[in-house]
């Protein structure tokens, strides 16, 4: 229920006004920002599309028809077929759901990692100057070819002992995750290191509150809002990653069907057939537009000086 509280009028009348909240203000906030609603509209339709989409295009995506190869898109093939007939459409909302998991669940690796950083760092002093060292440390490696090197050496062993598929996205998601918390940690360090000096905070410490209940109970749910705006933009930053791996031909196997490995099957077909490598590269084009939109507007619509 929503608390409400009332207020006297020049007429004597009692006005009932909701409670505000920091969310229902961020909320309202957020939808004055069009792009950032538009962004919001656009994933979630996205994430419609590859979830709900080959339940109802029942279509195997990975079917061979020589007879119907490098077919242009049509009715019967929106997307077209690429140079062994397989559709294409089919394929695009098949790796749609495996390029938007690698995405979130890299994201949900590097924001607990970074998060966790990120508060030691800034509340133990002590842990500071180490646990910085080692993120400027992992900030001057060259992350590309490192992550080039891992999954050269990493992925048969993966793929022989967990399968093709599982392998390939437990491998691309390990590494990604783990090379993109570096600046959710520096986010999380100089939000900490600002609020533990709010007087909540330090009337805390003074009744003889745990260090680790302050930090999960105080000072967490205040960087929260950060926190949510750096995944946002960590999401847009591992799918463009796993595209890149993926068109390197490190990535997933050739039997499945990625955003980005379609890219790379694309290459060689960018003048006969360009429907091959368009579609994909419109769908990554069109993820990360989205998700760096809500993230503006997650950035504005949490900024307390906006809130009105």
């Amino acid at each position: 229920m929503t608390a409400t509280t009332a207020s006297p009028t020049l007429t004597g009348k009692v006005v009932q006004r909701k409670h505000r909240t920091l969310w229902g203000d961020a909320w309202i906030q957020f939808r004055r920002n069009r792009l950032a609603v538009f962004g919001l509209i656009v994933l979630v339709a996205l994430i419609l599309a590859v979830v709900a989409g080959p339940y109802i295009y029942r279509v195997d995506p990975k079917y061979i028809d020589i007879m119907a190869s490098g077919e242009a898109p049509s009715s019967a093939h929106p997307f077209g077929t690429d140079d062994l007939g397989r559709d294409l459409f089919a394929r695009n909302l098949y790796g749609g759901r495996i390029s938007l998991a690698v995405g979130f669940a890299a994201m949900l690796i590097a924001m607990t990692f970074g998060t966790t950083v990120g508060l030691l760092s800034g509340f133990v002093p002590r842990l500071d100057n180490l646990l910085m060292r080692f993120t400027d440390m992992m900030f001057a490696l060259p992350q590309l070819p490192l992550l080039l090197v891992i999954s050269s050496l990493l992925q048969d062993t993966l793929r022989r002992s967990l399968g093709q598929e599982l392998g390939a996205f437990l491998l691309v998601v390990t590494v990604i995750g783990m090379f993109g918390w570096m600046p959710t940690s520096r986010i999380v360090r100089g939000s900490v290191l600002s609020i533990k000096r709010k007087e909540y905070v330090e009337a805390a410490v003074n009744v003889g509150a745990r260090d680790n209940s302050i930090m999960m109970r105080h000072i967490l749910p205040n960087v929260f809002g950060s926190i949510i705006v750096a995944a946002t933009l960590e999401v847009a930053a591992a799918i463009l990653t796993e595209s890149t791996l993926s068109f390197l031909g490190l990535g997933f196997p050739s039997d499945v069907p990625t955003w980005g490995r379609l890219l790379y099957e694309g290459k060689d077909f960018l003048t006969t057939m360009p429907w091959i490598s368009f579609f994909p590269g419109l769908l990554i084009s069109l993820t990360i537009l989205a998700i760096n939109f809500m993230g503006d507007g997650l950035r504005d619509a949490l900024d307390p000086r906006q809130r009105q």
